[in-house]
């Protein structure tokens, strides 16, 4: 069987981690780092995230303070919302919970954010100097898939990558990481061909395609490290289970090693959203 790849118990590391930043912050400059998260309208998986979220930051020592909008908040009064806290000296990173009402256009949401509070990094100014090499604030899920590859592989050079999507919120920041960290990347998406023997010759696969159990064991090279990203809610006899992208039972059985879910990629988000707000904090005290 692979080797777990234990996302909890890595995020309780990041975690401490950022509790002893935020204490270090506090005795030396009188800051308390603090997260703004707002919450429009009452999707209820939102509302999970959100709490879960503003339980961490507490625990961390850190500042939160929410904003809770009804579903037919306007894009101005929203935009407005967005303006104080990017001016509130006190607030050192916003988060502005996705998906949006229909109504509202996440891109202008997004890119309203000052890019230094910006602890999503999804400003088109982070997402810039992602793709072009510079620090900035990173996107927390590609981060924390980073996190957890290097407790399997310390030095990713070399290494033969096939990601599995596209998305603007994970495959393309992904893709930009592990350039960074010196692999040969591939990312595969819904057009394209021979899609399983990509990630049959890979090294690394990174499922987060959004397909419960998409990834079965004939995609995958004995040996491989497989990072799944996906968290689908499927029926298993009248029963609600969370999945991920990839079949766990199959593909545990010929990877070298594996994340869960759940229990793998989900904790590490929350960390690495919280270690970004750390950072930000600090870049902003000049």
């Amino acid at each position: 069987m692979a080797q777990l790849i234990d996302g909890k118990q890595l995020s309780d590391q990041v975690l401490q981690e950022v509790a002893t930043e935020v204490q270090l912050l506090k005795g030396e400059y009188d800051i308390v780092p603090t997260l703004a998260v707002v919450l429009v309208g009452e999707d209820p998986a939102s509302q999970v995230y959100v709490r879960n979220k503003v339980k961490r930051a507490t625990e961390a020592g850190m500042g939160s303070i929410e904003h809770r909008l009804d579903a037919e908040t306007s894009q101005t009064t929203l935009n407005e919302l967005i303006d104080h806290l990017n001016n509130d000296p006190e607030v050192h990173g916003i988060l502005v919970q996705l998906p949006l009402p229909s109504h509202l256009n996440e891109d202008e949401v997004i890119a309203h954010i000052h890019p230094a509070k910006d602890v999503d990094g999804f400003h088109p100014l982070n997402v810039g100097a992602l793709a072009s090499g510079r620090p900035s604030l990173v996107p927390c899920t590609p981060q924390g898939c980073m996190i957890m590859l290097r407790q399997v592989h310390p030095d990713l050079s070399g290494k033969n990558v096939v990601v599995v999507g596209r998305s603007n919120i994970v495959g393309k920041p992904m893709a930009a990481l592990l350039l960074q960290a010196n692999c040969t990347v591939t990312i595969a998406h819904s057009r394209t061909k021979n899609i399983e023997l990509l990630c049959r010759n890979a090294d690394i696969v990174v499922a987060a395609v959004g397909r419960s159990e998409f990834i079965n064991a004939d995609w995958i090279k004995p040996g491989a490290t497989v990072i799944d990203v996906g968290i689908n809610a499927i029926d298993v006899d009248g029963k609600r289970k969370l999945v991920g992208d990839v079949d766990f039972e199959s593909v545990a059985r010929i990877a070298g090693a594996i994340t869960p879910v759940p229990g793998g990629v989900g904790p590490m988000t929350i960390a690495c959203l919280l270690l970004n707000t750390t950072r930000a904090a600090k870049s902003q005290l000049a």
